[in-house]
This record gives structure tokens, C-alpha cells and sequence, in this order.
């Protein structure tokens, strides 16, 4: 399942990102997205969705969102 279908306020451990872009995935990495790590949708918006990693909070759009694979 993607971010885009992840319920609002629960946690879900990353499986994979699903993505053939090498910058696109140093960035998710920079921010502490990668395989094993836990992300919780805080809202979904028009555009995407609001997600936190870590520690921080981040506004990413429906196509980042749907690259993210997490365990249902």
C-alpha cells in the first residue's frame, strides 16, 4: 500500500520506495525515508499529504506520496 491510501494519524513502517529516480531517492533518504523506518500521515491534502519522519514534518505531493510503500 502507498502513503496515498495510509490512514491519518497511524504509523506505518516503510517497505521500499518505488522510484527509477536516483535524486529523488537521496533526497528521501535525506530525510530519513528509506526501507525499515517508520512514517505516520498527520493529513491528506489536495495535493498530497502532510508525513512525519523522524522528527520532522513534511508536505510532500500525491506523486512522492504514491512512490512510498508501506506495510499494511
Amino acid at each position: 500500500m502507498n502513503l496515498t491510501k495510509a490512514e491519518e494519524g497511524k504509523e506505518y513502517i516503510i517497505l521500499r520506495i518505488e522510484t527509477d529516480d536516483e535524486e529523488l531517492d537521496a533526497f528521501l533518504f535525506s530525510l530519513g525515508c528509506y526501507a525499515g523506518e517508520p512514517i505516520t500521515v498527520i493529513a491528506h491534502r489536495k495535493g498530497g499529504c502532510t508525513v512525519s519522519i523522524k522528527d520532522g514534518r513534511y508536505n510532500i505531493d500525491t506523486q512522492l506520496a504514491e512512490a512510498i510503500i508501506v506495510e499494511v
